[in-house]
C-alpha cells in the first residue's frame, strides 16, 4: 500500500488501524481543549445570580483573562454580549454605523451577510467589495473615510486578510472585524482595529451563544457621539445618557447568561495561558495548519480552496477534492463520522463543494497528521463504489 492515493488509481487504500484520539474537527463549536471534561469547570457561580458577588466575579475574571491572553491596551473595553460573534457584530452595525459612508467587504458567506444587514436592512447603500471563495478582494481599494466591514478570517471559504498593515493609521471610519475565527489565532494589531467580535465557540473550543465585543477608543468616541436614526432593541443599547454603559464592560452583561459557559470559557482561557497564552495557541494553529497542508500537498486530489498561503485561513481550512460535487463530499464526511475518524468536515453549505478542517488551538497535530490515511481510505472507498 502506497502513503496516497492518486486520483484516477483503482487500488483501494486499506482501513487504518489508528482513529485520531479526538476526531472532532468542525469549525464551530470546535473541539474542546485537552483534558476538558465537565468535571473540571468550576461550578460555584452555577444555580446563583449573575449579578451576585461570586456571578459578578467570575465574569470579570472572564474579562481579565481575555484581555491578558489577547495583550489587550487599557484603552481597549471587552463585554460579553448575546447572540454569539452575530449577536455581537450586529450590535456594533446597529449602534455605530450611519454616522459615515460604509464600505463592506464580503468573500464568503458571513461577509455577504453583514452586506445584507448593511444593504437591506440599516439601507446604508453601502460600498460593497467582493471575491470568490477561497479569495479576498483588493485591500487596496478600500476608501478609509468609510467606516469599513470584513471578516479576519472567513470561516467559510479559508481565506483571510494577510495583516492590517492594509488599514489605514490615519483613517477617518471605523474598523469592524468579524475576528471570530481569527482571535487567538493570529496577532492581531490592535491599534489597527476599533470594534472587533468573536464568539467562545471557535478557538478557545468554548459554548455558543455568548458573543464578545472589543471596542477601542474610537469606537467609543463614536457610541458617545452618534445617535442612530432607527430604534435599539434592549439587547443592543450600550450607551445611558449620552455616555458608554461601563457596567458592560465589566461584567455587568445585558442579559443574563449562562454561567456554565462562562466557566467552560474560563477553563479554555486558564489553559490557554498554561500553554503560553496566545503566543501558544496561535503556535498550536500554526502547527495543526502545516500538518494539514503537508497530508494536502502529498495527494494529487486535495488542493487548497484558498490558493494562496499568505491570505489561507490556518484555523478554517477549506480543501477541495477533485471531482466531488455535494453528494460525494456529503457520503465521504458520513463514512468518516460512522468510523469514529472525523466529525463535521464537509465544507459550509454555501461554499464551493468541499472539506473544511478545523485547526484551531484546541486541535491536536497527532490527530491532524491521523487523520490523512483515513482521508485516503474514505477517497479510494467511493470511488471504487
Amino acid at each position: 500500500m502506497t502513503d496516497t492515493v492518486g486520483a484516477s488509481t483503482n487500488v483501494l487504500a486499506a482501513k487504518p488501524a489508528t482513529l485520531p484520539a479526538r476526531p472532532h474537527f468542525s469549525s464551530g463549536p470546535c473541539a474542546k481543549p485537552p483534558g476538558w471534561s465537565p468535571q473540571a469547570l468550576a461550578t460555584e457561580s452555577l444555580g446563583r445570580s449573575h449579578r451576585s458577588k461570586v456571578g459578578k466575579a467570575r465574569l470579570q475574571y472572564c474579562i481579565d483573562l481575555m484581555r491578558e491572553l489577547l495583550k489587550l491596551p487599557d484603552t481597549h473595553r471587552i463585554g460579553i454580549v448575546p447572540g454569539s460573534d452575530t449577536g455581537a457584530y450586529e450590535m456594533a452595525m446597529w449602534t455605530m454605523l450611519g454616522a459615515r459612508p460604509v464600505t463592506a467587504l464580503a468573500w464568503e458567506s458571513f461577509g455577504e451577510g453583514w452586506v445584507t444587514d448593511a444593504a437591506k436592512q440599516l439601507k446604508l447603500d453601502p460600498t460593497i467589495i467582493r471575491a470568490d471563495y477561497g479569495h479576498i478582494p483588493d485591500l487596496d481599494a478600500v476608501d478609509w473615510s468609510n467606516d469599513v466591514l470584513f471578516t479576519w478570517n472567513g470561516t467559510t471559504s479559508g481565506a483571510r486578510v494577510p495583516n492590517g498593515d492594509w488599514i489605514a493609521e490615519d483613517r477617518e471610519g471605523l474598523s469592524f472585524a468579524d475576528a471570530t475565527s481569527a482571535v487567538f489565532a493570529y496577532d492581531l494589531p490592535w491599534d489597527k482595529i476599533d470594534v472587533a467580535t468573536f464568539s467562545w465557540q471557535k478557538v478557545l473550543g468554548g459554548e455558543g451563544a455568548h458573543g464578545v465585543l472589543i471596542l477601542g477608543p474610537r469606537a467609543v468616541e463614536r457610541l458617545e457621539s452618534y445617535t442612530p436614526a432607527w430604534p435599539l432593541p434592549k439587547v443592543f443599547r450600550l450607551v445611558s445618557k449620552g455616555k458608554l454603559a461601563e457596567g458592560v464592560f465589566k461584567g455587568e452583561t445585558i442579559n443574563t447568561p449562562s454561567m456554565l459557559a462562562v466557566e467552560d470559557a474560563i477553563f479554555a482561557l486558564e489553559w490557554g495561558k498554561s500553554i503560553g497564552g496566545a503566543e501558544g495557541m496561535v503556535a498550536r494553529s500554526n502547527a495543526n495548519a502545516a500538518a494539514l497542508d503537508a497530508i494536502v500537498q502529498a495527494r494529487p486530489w486535495l488542493g487548497h480552496l484558498a490558493p494562496d498561503p499568505a491570505t489561507r485561513s490556518t484555523t478554517s481550512v477549506c480543501l477541495t477534492v477533485e471531482g466531488a460535487d455535494e453528494a460525494f463530499i456529503k457520503a465521504f464526511a458520513g463514512l468518516l463520522e460512522k468510523e469514529g475518524a472525523a466529525f463535521d468536515i464537509a465544507g459550509y453549505r454555501d461554499a464551493p463543494p468541499g472539506l473544511r478542517i478545523w485547526c484551531g488551538a484546541t486541535v491536536d497535530t497527532a490527530d491532524i497528521e491521523a487523520l490523512g490515511p483515513w482521508l485516503d481510505w474514505a477517497y479510494s472507498e467511493l470511488k471504487a463504489s
